[in-house]
């Protein structure tokens, strides 16, 4: 289960958990809505930090690896690549002399 699935579940398992809490308590539903969403965040905050950090280290390792990808592409586009290993010695193309 990847990281970011798990702290998501587990925020919306404390705001459900939080609310089942309150709901016994006589107020307002849309109070009980609002401190349910204040509580659970404060909870998740301490309570969730492994998943949390977890999910942020997978973001940045994709961010890394889309970052990588995109410089790839960008070099090959621009000619720039290692398809030509010998400098000296010219590709064949239109422009190339025979």
């Amino acid at each position: 289960m990847s990281a970011a699935l798990k702290y998501t579940l587990g925020r919306i398992g404390l705001f459900v958990a939080v609310l089942a809490g309150l709901w016994l308590i006589d107020m307002n539903v849309f109070l009980k809505l609002m401190l349910a969403l204040a509580f659970s965040a404060a909870l998740s905050f301490f309570l969730l930090r492994g998943w949390r950090d977890e999910m942020a280290e997978e973001i940045g390792t994709a961010a890394e690896r889309r970052r990588t990808e995109k410089e790839r592409l960008r070099t090959a586009l621009a000619g720039e690549d290692d398809a030509n290993p010998d400098p000296t010695r010219p590709t064949e193309g239109p422009d190339t002399p025979r």
